[in-house]
């Protein structure tokens, strides 16, 4: 899968998305920064689209696949009680298969948006998932249950001069084979990839087990 935030009317258009789909052929492709241009995308690139526009915003968000998958859920996030600090910030939940995704654009304030991100955790209630997009976080983002499989390289420049790792990816109950980055394109923002199975379920043994097995192992050596 691949996540990608294409920087509103100035960065990605159609053409360029359609460009990363041939070439990479991603099963998922999630998208921030999208505006309605983006929804010409089926007639380019057959496949399921959907786009969850921000209130009082050009940009939103949006998953395209070449799986089907059910309409997505909005979950609203919690929001700065300042004055004027907008757009209120929602995710885009979407099963696809056997696993959940969390498209995201969080909140420029650390604080805040670990709160979103705890929020969207909350969400999926321990579902195979992966909470994917732009963090806009600095420095690491421990939440229980979730495990950092993004690509540690950097994926943004601020003011085209300050290197951060913006766009990541939690994961819980899924293992990741793969995760690297793409060129950067005609957006600010690089491209991430990522290949994610659910992981395998661990056998729970009884301690008597355990304990018999040690003590069968113990007898072994002394043979």
């Amino acid at each position: 899968m691949i996540s990608w935030n294409l920087l509103r009317l100035e960065g990605a258009a159609i053409g360029d998305v359609a460009e990363l789909l041939e070439r990479e052929r991603p099963d998922v492709l999630l998208m921030q920064e999208v505006t309605q241009h983006m929804d010409m995308l089926p007639a380019r690139m057959p496949g399921h689209y959907h786009r969850l526009p921000w209130p009082g915003r050009i940009h939103g968000l949006a998953v395209w696949s070449r799986h089907n998958f059910a309409t997505p859920q909005v979950l609203p996030l919690p929001a700065s009680a300042l004055p004027g600090r907008v757009p209120r910030r929602r995710s885009q939940i979407v099963q696809i298969g056997e696993i959940t995704f969390a498209n995201v654009h969080l909140s420029h304030g650390q604080l805040l948006n670990r709160r979103q991100l705890l929020r969207i955790a909350a969400a999926l209630h321990g579902k195979p998932s992966a909470i994917i997009g732009d963090y806009n976080a600095v420095g690491p983002s421990l939440i229980p249950g979730f495990a950092d499989v993004g690509p540690r390289e950097v994926t943004h420049f601020g003011g085209n001069v300050v290197p951060f790792r913006l766009d990541r990816c939690l994961a819980h109950g899924l293992a990741c084979t793969f995760a690297g980055t793409l060129d950067f394109g005609p957006s600010d923002h690089r491209p991430i990839v990522l290949d994610l199975q659910v992981a395998e379920a661990r056998v729970r043994r009884h301690p008597l087990q355990r304990a018999r097995r040690r003590l069968v192992k113990i007898r072994a050596a002394f043979r």
